[in-house]
């Protein structure tokens, strides 16, 4: 009786016309309203439904679905500084509750991004992809050297820009450049961090 109750509520609500107690009652061909209602609680309790706290009659909906996160393997580390040797280092896993595809990770080490707000010891989310728009926030590989630069197109040319004075600008050979994928998220962890 509860999933035909369940199926009948979940129509009406799929169709925006929640139904009262007794549209229910009628429905199913039960003859108490209280039964209905004992049903319903159930539905809630279980989480199949939600109740608004409304004080309306017809004050019932399904619950909202959310996303749930995903894991994002953290891949090594990645200078934010002077091109260094990339290195795949597997540490773990990040939980990750945007969208996307073809995501990973990396620590970040060095200062040239501090004033993006990107430290050293920050987790970043990357989405690969192998083109970005000028401003964005990549991770960038030169010949075998990483790095995470803010991407700017001068005159013809890709410039990796620091985001710190103390450092310069990177004016790679295009030959020897290619993207590894965009910055999507930067995480921060005060105590501990992935594991």
């Amino acid at each position: 009786m509860r999933a035909r109750i369940f199926a009948y509520v979940q129509q009406r609500l799929l169709a925006g016309d929640p139904p009262s107690v007794r549209e229910i009652r009628d429905h199913v061909g039960l003859r108490a309203a209280q039964t209905v209602q004992r049903h319903l609680d159930a539905l809630v309790a279980a989480g199949a439904l939600e109740r608004e706290r409304t004080g309306r009659s017809r004050a019932l909906r399904l619950p909202q679905r959310r996303a749930q996160p995903r894991l994002v393997p953290l891949l090594g580390r990645v200078q934010a500084g002077a091109l260094t040797t990339a290195i795949e280092d597997p540490e773990g896993f990040v939980a990750y509750g945007g969208g996307g595809e073809g995501l990973f990770a990396l620590r970040v080490r060095g200062l040239s991004m501090r004033d993006a707000g990107i430290l050293p010891g920050d987790v970043v989310v990357v989405r690969q992809q192998a083109d970005a728009h000028d401003g964005d926030v990549v991770v960038a590989l030169v010949d075998d050297e990483a790095t995470v630069k803010a991407l700017r197109r001068r005159d013809g040319r890709v410039e990796l820009h620091p985001a710190n004075s103390d450092f310069e600008v990177i004016v790679p050979d295009p030959e020897e450049l290619s993207l590894l994928g965009k910055v999507v998220e930067v995480r921060r962890f005060l105590e501990g961090g992935p594991s």
